[in-house]
């Protein structure tokens, strides 16, 4: 595309950065970077009730979490109500718009009467042609929608959509305090920012041809429209919290990484042949709106969940290390701000990347690397902290005590010999040696384990567990 693509992300601060909001600002995201365009951030906060500036913060950590940088923004709505108000203003004097003094009461009433009659429930238009002002009343101002006709929108997703003009009502564009509404709002942000490409859930796709109609009223070119299909729930219903997580920043709570969270949104609706799993440099690279589908998406937590995993063992140790550190503090395995080596945790880390879906999961395994002391499952110490494994396990320290060099290969040889010369299966010193380690039967490589956790602890969990029996 040769043109200057400029497109933005305009979420509503009324709750936190949730998986849709998300997915329709990566879309944003990656076809403003595969064209070497504009992304900008246009906070969208004209409903004062509901908007808090603790949301709009949340948003803005979602989007920085992601990885989702913008270029332009954040802009504020609230902050160009004398802009909105010179449009109103321009519309109102071209005839274009009119002031409406309807009570909501006998809207309602109309309403009502309308549903009753099988009519269309579109407002009747009783102020359409009204001379003078009505005292006493602070009207809202209407947009005058063409009354015969119709509206066409090319979506590059959707395709050609008609919608009948007879159909549409005359919205409403400014209310009795004087706000603009959404339809006012976004078409007027949309003219000013330059933005070329509207790209926005499917549920705004009703709102378009109003907004198609004021782009023309006001005299300015339509920008190209793609409506992205919903995110349904397992059951096929709109996604919401009984299906799970829906906030960006709960994944990232959860132990998600960005990268796993990017790669499943994308796969939202979009795919690229039979591949999987992509880099962000790849998504740039290869995204387009041919390959986004029509229908549904549903999401899947599990399939999440391997993605994460996947994304996991593929991570370097040391990244993993940096980023298991919140975990850690989050469950307590270490104090807030505590240094760390950050060579050995690096270590203990590449033990248990193949076994964490998580990095919450990750952090509670490392309590065993990290804790002075650790508690026994009751189940593993009955069966394996027994009189016949206690001539194992002493002579296992006495051999680990000895030892020149403490490494894995040498502990294996220790534990293979032992094995030999007591004429036992390698198990019975293994499994008994894995519970007085991390008080469980569940762990990395048991020679790995010693060999993370280092002599001095070894030896003093043996003497604990050998006590114990």
């Amino acid at each position: 595309m040769s043109e200057n693509i400029r497109v933005r992300f305009a979420p509503s601060p009324t709750g936190y950065l949730h998986i849709g909001g998300a997915r329709t600002a990566l879309f944003n995201w990656l076809f403003a970077r595969h064209n070497k365009g504009t992304f900008v951030l246009r906070i969208e906060d004209t409903d004062r009730e509901r908007s808090t500036d603790e949301y709009i913060e949340a948003i803005i950590e979602g989007m920085k979490w992601l990885g989702l940088d913008w270029d332009e923004g954040p802009v504020r709505q609230t902050d160009r109500f004398d802009v909105y108000k010179k449009y109103v203003g321009k519309l109102l004097e071209e005839g274009k718009a009119y002031y409406c003094y309807c009570s909501p009461e006998e809207l309602e009433a109309n309403r009502k009467e309308a549903m009753k009659q099988g009519r269309s429930l579109k407002y009747s238009g009783k102020c359409r042609g009204l001379k003078e002002p009505v005292p006493g009343i602070e009207p809202v101002v209407r947009f005058r929608m063409p009354q015969q006709g119709s509206t066409y929108v090319d979506d590059m997703v959707k395709g050609h959509v008609v919608f009948e003009n007879e159909q549409l009502d005359d919205l409403i564009i400014q209310r009795s305090d004087g706000t603009p509404t959404y339809n006012l709002t976004v078409v007027v942000d949309d003219v000013d920012m330059a933005i070329t490409h509207v790209v926005r859930g499917d549920d705004h796709l009703n709102n378009t041809p109003r907004q198609v109609q004021l782009y023309e009223a006001l005299g300015y070119e339509t920008p190209k429209f793609a409506h992205l299909p919903m995110i349904l729930g397992s059951d096929k219903a709109r996604l919401s919290k009984r299906h799970g997580a829906t906030s960006v920043m709960a994944y990232y709570e959860m132990g998600y990484l960005p990268q796993a969270l990017v790669n499943y949104l994308v796969r939202l609706g979009w795919s690229y042949g039979d591949q999987e799993v992509f880099s962000m440099e790849e998504l740039v690279q290869y995204f387009s709106f041919e390959n986004v589908g029509k229908a549904a998406a549903v999401f899947n937590p599990e399939k999440l969940l391997w993605l994460n995993q996947q994304y996991i063992i593929q991570s370097p140790n040391e990244t993993l290390a940096e980023q298991v550190i919140p975990f850690l503090e989050k469950e307590q395995v270490i104090q807030a701000g505590q240094q760390q080596d950050m060579k050995w945790l690096a270590k203990a880390v590449g033990t248990l990347r193949e076994r964490s879906k998580t990095l919450v999961e990750m952090a509670q395994s490392l309590r065993y690397y990290i804790d002075e002391d650790i508690e026994y499952e009751e189940k593993a110490k009955n069966k394996f902290l027994k009189e016949e494994s206690r001539e194992l396990l002493v002579e296992l320290k006495e051999g680990l005590e000895s030892m020149s060099e403490f490494t894995e290969q040498e502990i294996e040889n220790l534990f293979r010999s032992i094995a030999e010369r007591k004429e036992v299966k390698l198990g019975k010193l293994a499994q008994p040696a894995r519970v007085a380690l991390t008080g469980g039967t569940q762990s990395p490589g048991i020679f790995e384990v010693l060999d993370v956790m280092g002599r001095e602890k070894t030896i003093r969990r043996l003497e604990r567990a050998i006590d114990s029996i």
